[in-house]
């Protein structure tokens, strides 16, 4: 049942016009209605990343070196041991809004909403975020925003030639072994999911690496719940499936 229009909330705005108030049995109804609709999302999300799993991948031929707080890497390093590295490309640079204060403003939305990266390397990928600062603006920002994420310089082609030359973008990879391989780009309005572990994870070749996940055959799967962790809690030798 409705209340009358008169006492319908205006949200601190004349003339606004919202959802009409109902009894708690009309509102259960409505959201269980709706429930039906995501759920079919989510699993036409699960379907969209078990397809992403199965996609091609691009050899990485060409060296790239990125200066990084301890001096020159190259995109292997960036690695820092494990098989999966997902690269963010932040626009913190000369002639970027907010320059030399603050990266752009999107960036660093996307920085503010990075998950605890303990359980992201809990199954084996990096997060590293890339832009064309000097890796001096780069510790002061990151210093001064609390962001914890390894952030590198750019010093050759990688932006342009991964897509992320005139804008953010999200590379993925693979390791194996010294073989470099390119898995997975998104971009534009792609990037406003990432931040969580499980949006990271859902881009990487391997995925969350559970148990219920339709993924090529022999790829590496624990049961859900059982690898997650305090973040802690890990320990620095933290592998898929073991805390």
């Amino acid at each position: 049942m409705t209340i009358s229009a008169e006492k319908q909330p205006t949200g601190g705005q004349p003339g606004m016009h919202t959802p009409p108030v109902v009894a708690p049995d009309a509102w259960e109804a409505a959201r269980e209605d709706l429930l039906v609709k995501e759920k079919a999302l989510t699993h036409a999300r699960d379907k969209l990343a078990s397809e992403r799993r199965r996609m091609p991948w691009m050899a990485v031929t060409k060296d790239y070196v990125f200066a990084g707080p301890a001096g020159k890497v190259s995109l292997l390093n960036l690695f820092d041991g494990r098989r999966q590295l997902i690269v963010y490309r932040a626009f913190f640079e000369p002639g970027v809004e907010g320059w030399p204060d603050h990266a752009c403003v999107g960036c660093s939305m996307v920085a503010d909403q990075v998950a605890h990266l303990a359980h992201l390397n809990a199954r084996d990928t990096t997060l590293v975020f890339v832009s064309r600062a000097p890796q001096a603006n780069i510790v002061r920002l990151k210093a001064r925003m609390g962001w914890e994420m390894p952030w590198f310089t750019i010093t050759d082609s990688f932006d342009a030639d991964f897509g992320v030359g005139e804008w953010h973008g999200t590379n993925v990879f693979y390791r194996d072994g010294d073989r470099l391989f390119r898995t997975y780009f998104i971009n534009n309005r792609g990037d406003e999911q990432m931040g969580s572990t499980w949006n990271y994870l859902d881009i990487t070749p391997l995925g969350r690496q559970e148990a219920w996940e339709d993924s090529p055959e022999r790829y590496p799967q624990t049961p859900p719940y059982e690898w997650w962790n305090w973040h802690d809690s890990y320990g620095e030798s933290a592998t898929p499936g073991k805390k």
